[in-house]
């Protein structure tokens, strides 16, 4: 059977059937049990399985992810949540020193089955450090799998699979679209694979690769070249940023020929960055024009004001593209 649920009722099923089907896991964070969480992620999982099972933890995330490190070496499979993306830093020494190395440090004899789920990303109003979009951080850190879902049905499916897997997984959810649609959920258990991007619109001019909230400014202006123009756009979700599936955007290009890469975070030092140089060195012959990236601005997310301003709209993604192919021309 399917329903229609937001992106923060996918993942609470998704948790809600972890907990029931596995008695290792175990979810830790500030907030997240009589509370249900500051989006109401974890709603009514505190009362269904217990403050053994559903856990609230001091404010310190270091503590939370250090504990948490602890459990999955001795058997247990946490998942944590961090309230913000950007409360994140205090646990960097944790995450990239030893979650990201253990595996390796100790040739294979650790694994760290453990999740950080975290709400990440601007548009939705909320004051300074509350909308980071700091993924790159992890996908330059090996060992770690960095997963953004972009709808429901792909919320609780990552969700899932990444639990099943024996690596550690940092799980970012835009804040953006946690309510802002319901798409059709299965109530039975299922997966999205890590690691295999999703082609959601098929075109032949133009590959756009993107993920998370960004999925949606594409779709919105992928429709508009289109009607408008006749530029038939096609749309990578990659969903897993790392390992990232460069085997579809490899297919998607040697249709289109053209490729451009959208996310909100920063240009510089982007994950963009490396995608569009993975794709200039195995692709270099295949392009008709040079790799474009229409990101965020090289800035702190902004205040209210001027927030939408940074984020790439889908009338700046018609501009860029716009220009792109106005300067192919020439």
């Amino acid at each position: 059977m399917q329903r229609d649920l937001t992106v923060v009722q996918a993942l609470n099923e998704a948790l809600d059937l972890l907990l029931t089907e596995d008695d290792k896991i175990l979810l830790l964070g500030q907030d997240i049990g009589k509370n249900g969480g500051v989006f109401r992620v974890t709603e009514n999982l505190f009362n269904k399985f217990g403050d053994h099972r559903v856990v609230d933890t001091p404010l310190s995330e270091a503590g939370i992810v250090g504990c948490a490190i602890g459990l999955a070496l001795n058997g247990l499979k946490p998942i944590v949540e961090i309230e913000f993306f950007g409360f994140i830093y205090p646990a960097l020494e944790q995450i990239l020193s030893h979650l990201s190395r253990l595996r390796m440090r100790t040739q294979g004899k650790y694994e760290v089955p453990l999740i950080i789920r975290a709400p990440y990303g601007a548009g939705v109003r909320a004051p300074e450090l509350h909308s980071e979009s700091i993924e790159s951080l992890f996908f330059q850190s090996p060992g770690v799998k960095v997963v953004i879902p972009s709808n429901p049905y792909d919320a609780k499916g990552l969700l899932i699979a990444a639990s099943e897997g024996h690596d550690p997984v940092i799980f970012l959810e835009p804040m953006r679209i946690y309510r802002s649609m319901r798409h059709p959920v299965p109530q039975h258990r299922y997966t999205v694979p890590l690691g295999k991007a999703n082609v959601i619109k098929e075109g032949k001019d133009i590959s756009i690769i993107c993920w998370g909230a960004m999925v949606w400014n594409v779709i919105k202006a992928a429709d508009q070249l289109e009607n408008t123009q006749g530029i038939s756009v096609e749309i990578i979700d990659l969903r897993t940023l790392y390992p990232f599936d460069m085997d579809t955007i490899k297919e998607s290009i040697r249709k289109t020929q053209r490729a451009v890469i959208v996310h909100e975070a920063p240009l510089t030092g982007g994950v963009g960055a490396e995608l569009a140089a993975v794709i200039h060195d195995r692709m270099f012959g295949e392009l008709k024009s040079p790799v474009k990236r229409i990101t965020g601005f090289d800035v702190p997310v902004p205040q209210f004001s001027i927030e939408d301003y940074y984020l790439p709209s889908s009338d700046r993604i018609i501009h860029e593209i716009n220009q792109m192919l106005v300067s192919i021309k020439r």
